[in-house]
């Protein structure tokens, strides 16, 4: 059974932070310029929430606020979810499916360690899925020891 830690030593290390006194417009463009959709937001070593594109779609666009005026802190979620590394891909997936979310931040002795996304949940999953395909396969054919 698939892991976050298994998630996280196939994807890159870097955690995108944003600090919760920039602008909404700041967070963008570093949303932007790393290709990302969602950043944590922290002072210091502490998250205070999330902000992703669904935040600004949602809070600011669709009420008409410009997001060089707001501060990320004006529109972040701060009831964040968080996974371990230890949590399995199944309880990823369920979390993310019940609670209607994208992105779970991962915390390691109480200290953020990274970040996985429905896109790296279901990359492993099928990760998965071949690798139980394959085996069987090879069961099927006769083939074990291959």
């Amino acid at each position: 059974m698939s892991t976050v830690k298994d998630i996280l030593s196939k994807k890159e290390s870097q955690v995108y932070t944003v600090s919760p006194e920039k602008t909404v417009f700041e967070a963008l463009k570093i949303m932007s310029d790393e290709d990302i959709g969602a950043l944590i937001v922290t002072e210091g070593d502490n998250v205070k929430g999330i902000f992703s594109e669904r935040d600004y779609a949602r809070k600011v666009i669709l009420k008409g606020k410009s997001s060089k005026d707001l501060k990320v802190s004006d529109i972040m979620t701060t009831d964040v979810l968080f996974v371990t590394p230890k949590n399995t891909v199944e309880e990823c997936m369920a979390l993310m499916t019940e609670k209607r979310i994208r992105h779970l931040p991962v915390l390691e002795n109480k200290k953020l360690t990274g970040l996985v996304s429905i896109g790296d949940i279901l990359k492993q999953v099928i990760s998965d899925h071949k690798f139980t395909i394959k085996e069987l396969e090879k069961y099927i054919s006769g083939d074990i020891a291959g």
